[in-house]
């Protein structure tokens, strides 16, 4: 299922590291050589344009690839970006990840405001067009609560009945009341609102750039693998199922 560390050193050498700090997380949860479909999500409302520009998105992108190089084998994380829409659908590959975000962002438009349920429709369609049948994990980043707390709601509900896991990622200050919806989120009842508790959150604080990759690696896995056993137990993970969509 993994990457191995010759292709990472032959197409992207500047994640060997981050290749080899995902693995000591992927082995300690014991998601070794499970497939899983990794996606990011990230805010590109008004507020995160200091984000931006400080190289905080690029650096969060860098870090998912190379988490998902030992999860999956096509060298590629499908990635939306989204604000009051979504902004773009595309991919970060190997090859090509060194400022890939700033080369997206150069060619879109105007920073709106924040709208999660949005960019969530655009990932579950993605991914069950794909016609992957192994399980996903999505990081999702943001740095804020939503216009529309309600759809946000609704919609991780309702994708609690899909191979689909949410981790949220926060951008700012931990202190915020901007995060308290996430953490409501992170609480919806089991079984009562959701068949299990799909999601999770944690926060980076003000500059992300500072968190250890391997503290971030550690955040990034360690509640997918409680949920991949509860969603085995309710039949929404299948044993067996290794298929993964490809990016857009």
């Amino acid at each position: 299922m993994a990457l191995s560390l010759r292709k990472i050193e032959e197409s992207a050498p500047a994640l060997v590291s981050l290749y080899k700090t995902a693995g000591v997380s992927v082995q300690k949860h014991g998601l070794e050589g499970q497939r899983v479909a990794v996606y990011l999500v990230v805010d590109y409302s008004g507020s995160m344009k200091p984000y931006y520009n400080d190289g905080s998105v690029q650096a969060l992108a860098d870090r998912v690839l190379g988490l998902s190089t030992h999860l999956d084998d096509d060298g590629r994380v499908p990635v939306v970006f989204f604000s009051t829409d979504v902004d773009a659908e595309t991919d970060i590959a190997l090859a090509d990840h060194q400022g890939r975000i700033g080369r997206i962002v150069a060619g879109l438009g105007h920073m709106g405001k924040t709208s999660y349920h949005l960019a969530m429709d655009a990932v579950i369609d993605h991914y069950l067009d794909s016609g992957a049948t192994a399980p996903a994990l999505v990081v999702f980043q943001t740095d804020g609560g939503p216009i529309n707390k309600l759809a946000a709601e609704k919609y991780l509900c309702k994708a609690a009945k899909l191979p689909i896991f949410w981790q949220f990622v926060g951008f700012g200050d931990p202190h915020s009341r901007q995060f308290d919806f996430l953490r409501k989120l992170d609480e919806l009842d089991v079984p009562g609102r959701r068949p299990v508790d799909n999601a999770g959150f944690f926060h980076v604080g003000q500059d992300p750039r500072r968190v250890s990759d391997a503290e971030l690696y550690e955040q990034l896995v360690s509640e997918f693998p409680s949920w991949l056993r509860a969603a085995r137990a309710q039949g929404i993970v299948r044993d067996g199922a290794v298929g993964v969509g490809t990016g857009y």
